[in-house]
């Protein structure tokens, strides 16, 4: 069905902010503002990871957990309005983080470096100007999640990281393979 048929029957087609790639970037910006202010260096695949959980906090944070109510403080909702899985959602959005960041790091808002071995991802001294001009309550909840998310995760090894990864998508173990996980 196109958006002209949706339209003329009384559907407007929805509008979801991770298919903005402004969003998308001012998301990665923050992100990567969180990630330098603690001293963290990851990877592509982390960075995909700490991307997804920081938008979708409550997959990893349960009630009993005392970031909960922070995180319900911050703004976010435990239930997300959305048909689609954890899982599609993980792909879908691991799927444009490298294009993402490629965007970033040509507006010389990110950079890759290459650390023990392994390349990372940084922030730029242009890009941290611009994270700090993003002040708005959901950048300010963003960041907080970020936070919350990337101390958690920062503290996992890549093992221990892809098994929780499994868990808390709640997803068959075929189907993140398939994802690349």
């Amino acid at each position: 069905m196109s958006n002209d048929s949706q339209v003329k029957d009384g559907l407007e087609p929805a509008f979801r902010p991770e298919d903005d790639p402004a969003f998308r970037l001012a998301q990665l910006l923050l992100l990567l503002e969180v990630i330098h202010s603690n001293g963290w260096s990851v990877g592509l695949d982390r960075l995909g990871m700490l991307d997804f959980f920081a938008a979708n906090p409550f997959l990893i944070i349960d009630e009993d957990d005392p970031a909960y109510k922070r995180l319900v403080l911050a703004g976010f909702a435990a239930k997300p309005i959305t048909y689609a899985s954890p899982g599609q959602r993980f792909a879908t959005r691991r799927s444009r983080i490298q294009h993402d960041l490629s965007l970033l790091v040509s507006y010389a808002l990110a950079k890759v470096e290459v650390k023990e071995g392994f390349r990372t991802f940084a922030i730029t001294p242009k890009g941290v100007a611009t994270a700090h001009e993003l002040c708005s309550l959901y950048a300010d909840s963003y960041r907080n999640s970020a936070e919350v998310i990337g101390t958690r995760l920062h503290r996992l090894s890549d093992k221990k990281l892809q098994e929780n990864c499994r868990t808390w998508l709640r997803a068959d173990p075929a189907l993140l393979d398939l994802y690349g996980n």
